[in-house]
């Protein structure tokens, strides 16, 4: 009881984000920053060690409950089993399925394992992981939000990534039908497509004249994790409340167009020059 004879208000739960791949990467940025504005948050990676680094710092700086959940999302059971621990702590108020992984491998050299594993760690974790958010939240009443890191790869091909590129269209497409099958819950369901943004992974490598050729911003700079990161919040928060099945590219404009291609004409055209000779033409 206060001085003034009123009850102190009850101090409300800080919002539980979960998020995959969350050691390192678009991943570990999420964290950052969601745990920057008092997100509490379990974080999920099948490199325990650095996970576990990377979590600890958010708690150091931040304040932050956190907790790691180490495990390899290709196993059918360990996405919804990570979710369930997760919900046992704290009910969850949002997920962001950040894991992927990219080896790169030339089309007539993938394999049956190699395909599997690409699209079990990028489409299927995160289907399993937001079904069972879905189902624990149904039945608790809350509406939490959802979002996927696809990739602009997803509507644009490139050597070595047939198993990428179509684990990405596929997560964007799931996250579509997962939007139209909970929106009746409140449940909002959304992607963000991020450009080539520079991650360092020893599964993801990726060289200098690689990521020159496959940037294609129309904005000055290299992308950072950190973009990603915020327009995943804004989709988290009350911001977006009315935003569900969307996909929201954060690539710099390079979906938008190309700046590479030269001009298609060696020297001004007639048009250019003067416009009213095929202007009284066509209206003759």
């Amino acid at each position: 009881m206060s001085g003034s004879g009123t009850a102190a208000a009850p101090r409300q739960a800080p919002p539980h984000a979960v998020v995959t791949g969350a050691a390192s990467g678009i991943g570990a940025a999420v964290a950052a920053e969601l745990a920057s504005h008092g997100w509490r948050i379990t974080g999920v990676d099948l490199r325990a060690d650095a996970l576990r680094t990377t979590l600890d710092a958010l708690r150091e700086r931040y304040g932050v409950p956190v907790t790691a959940l180490a495990g390899d999302l290709a196993d059918p059971d360990f996405p919804a089993g990570a979710v369930d621990r997760a919900w046992a702590a704290a009910p969850v108020d949002g997920l962001v399925n950040a894991a992927g992984i990219y080896p790169a491998i030339p089309f007539a050299e993938l394999t049956a394992a190699s395909w599997d594993r690409v699209q079990h760690i990028n489409v299927r974790a995160a289907l399993l992981a937001t079904q069972r958010l879905a189902r624990h939240a149904v039945a608790a009443g809350r509406t939490p939000a959802v979002v996927n890191i696809a990739s602009g790869a997803a509507r644009r091909a490139r050597p070595g990534a047939a198993h990428y590129a179509t684990s990405k269209a596929a997560l964007v497409m799931a996250t579509k039908a997962a939007a139209v099958e909970l929106g009746g819950h409140g449940i909002r369901v959304n992607s963000v497509s991020p450009g080539f943004v520079a991650v360092a992974s020893p599964v993801n490598p990726v060289t200098p004249a690689y990521a020159a050729a496959v940037s294609g911003s129309l904005l000055p700079g290299p992308a950072d994790p950190a973009h990603i990161a915020s327009a995943v919040r804004f989709l988290l928060g009350d911001g977006a409340a009315w935003i569900t099945g969307a996909d929201l590219p954060v690539d710099g404009g390079s979906s938008a167009g190309t700046t590479a291609l030269p001009q298609h004409w060696p020297a001004p055209t007639d048009w250019q020059r003067d416009p009213r000779p095929l202007l009284d033409e066509g209206t003759s």
